[in-house]
């Protein structure tokens, strides 16, 4: 039976590199290929322009793709390529926020007899912003602060939450136990 592992989590809580190293840790340990998805990257193939007033011209606004249609289509991107994967037969690992798409990715799971196992990282908001103006995201700030404020409150969360404030990413590969994190009751996500 296939598996996707989903992590999710707010910007700069390492789950992008959780993810590819626990990829290696699964590839290394079961011998078997696992495909991995990293929900930003469809995101990045989006280019904008830096200042968001050059989109009016002549007093109207240009082509401005809008946040909520760029958010479904990176959400259709990663579904349809999961599921080509998992076609395959291989497992797939996937980074990327889940704020309400969890549906979706049960959908997935259940269209392709597949075991879903779902992990959201959280980290201190004080190690989250560290971690955040380290890489130079500093207008992400606020909006890790409150993405992490909103999946640590969200009852299809409990127990799916691992905080890893204080941790580097071999201890958290070895900690966490991946059966700890199955779905496999549909009112999971309800």
């Amino acid at each position: 039976m296939a598996k996707i592992i989903f992590v999710s989590g707010p910007c700069g809580c390492g789950k992008s590199t959780f993810v590819d190293a626990y990829a290696r840790h699964l590839v290394d340990e079961n011998k078997k290929t696992v495909y991995v998805i990293h929900g930003d990257d469809f995101h990045a193939g989006f280019v904008e322009a830096e200042d968001k007033h050059s989109f009016f011209v002549d007093g109207e606004v240009s082509d401005q793709v809008l946040w909520e249609d760029i958010l479904k289509f990176n959400w259709d991107c990663i579904i349809a390529t999961a599921d080509r994967a998992l076609q395959q037969g291989l497992d797939v690992l996937i980074d990327y926020v889940i704020e309400n798409e969890l549906p979706r990715v049960k959908e997935l799971a259940a269209k392709n007899n597949a075991e879903l196992f779902y992990i959201v990282l959280t980290a201190s908001e004080d190690v989250i912003e560290k971690r955040i103006r380290n890489r130079g995201d500093l207008d992400m700030i606020e909006r890790a602060k409150f993405l992490k404020r909103e999946l640590d409150s969200m009852p299809e969360n409990i127990g799916h939450l691992y905080d890893n404030t204080g941790k580097n990413v071999d201890e958290m590969v070895a900690e966490i136990v991946l059966d700890e994190y199955g779905c496999y009751d549909k009112s999971d996500f309800l």
